[in-house]
């Protein structure tokens, strides 16, 4: 009986996740019948299916759905053994999967990929956009490092750094500038243009108009916060966005930007890691400078 490989239980876990032998080839980057070969192969040296081949989906068996787990945990410690390596030098270096929620990447990224570049020319920065539940899950998964998220996570197997604070702005008509900005009372009247389920930048425009458990006369939900933008610049509504995007979304929109009176809603922005990754030191030192790039990117007040 021949032993399995690191590759074909690396392919495998793919297939498991993904539950396509398509896009798990494709988030290997490799060929879907090679990838379907070796986890053909896989199962001949376990002597057992893994996973029922349909036409569409594949579905673990039982025997399969033991043998993810047991083959996630594997790879966490093969990953977790490379980590150990890099942590006992001075500085870190290698690869770094970093992820990014969608309400902080676009505006984030640039300073930062610049400043890791100058302080940690070593390292091979890999980044990962998508929702909070996503990236919690790929860091427990240990299939990222890090990421920067909206804090907090209150996850207990993740440790949470703030990086700062920034205030929440009112984005509406430009014909509607002057007058006075509504408060929470008011915009529960009012139709809100906010992003479409799962997105935590939702949950927290709700709880600053006091929305959880009811609804606003009227909501409409979008994708991205350059497409709310522009909802409020064809008059749909008006919408809140964080601070670190109204340069970028709304200029040259025909839109109108202010603050809120005080106390300003507003998120903390953080990173996390997994409290057992033999880099939490390194990681510590790393959010620093993220911290002083995200400084730098900021506007003023």
């Amino acid at each position: 009986m021949s032993q399995p490989t690191l590759r074909q239980l690396r392919y495998f876990d793919a297939v498991a996740r993904h539950s396509h032998f398509g896009r798990a080839a494709a988030a290997c980057a490799i060929s879907q019948p090679a990838l379907s070969m070796q986890v053909k192969e896989l199962e001949e040296a376990l002597g057992a299916v893994l996973v029922e081949r349909g036409a569409r989906k594949v579905r673990l068996t039982r025997f399969g759905e033991e043998a993810a787990r047991r083959v996630g945990a594997i790879l966490r410690s093969v990953d977790e053994l490379g980590d150990l390596a890099r942590a006992s030098h001075d500085r870190l270096s290698g690869r770094l999967r970093i992820g990014m929620i969608p309400t902080i990447a676009p505006y984030l990224l640039p300073s930062v990929i610049a400043r890791l570049n100058r302080t940690h020319p070593q390292l091979d920065i890999h980044v990962r956009e998508a929702l909070t539940s996503r990236l919690i899950e790929e860091l427990a998964g240990g299939r990222l490092d890090t990421a920067i998220v909206a804090l907090p996570v209150s996850e207990p197997g993740l440790t949470e750094i703030p990086l700062f604070t920034e205030n929440f702005l009112l984005v509406r008509r430009a014909a509607d500038g002057a007058a006075p900005v509504p408060g929470p009372e008011a915009l529960r009247e009012m139709r809100l243009l906010l992003l479409e389920e799962g997105h935590c930048f939702r949950d927290q425009a709700l709880a600053f108009c006091d929305l959880h458990g009811t609804q606003p006369r009227e909501v409409l939900d979008a994708s991205s916060l350059a497409t709310l933008v522009q909802m409020v610049a064809a008059g749909l509504g008006v919408t809140l966005i964080p601070e670190m995007a109204a340069a970028l979304e709304t200029r040259a929109t025909g839109v109108a930007v202010a603050r809120f009176p005080d106390p300003q809603p507003a998120r903390t922005v953080g990173m996390v890691w997994r409290k057992a990754s033999p880099l939490a030191g390194p990681f510590r030192h790393l959010s620093e400078s993220v911290a002083e790039a995200a400084q730098a990117a900021r506007p003023c007040s």
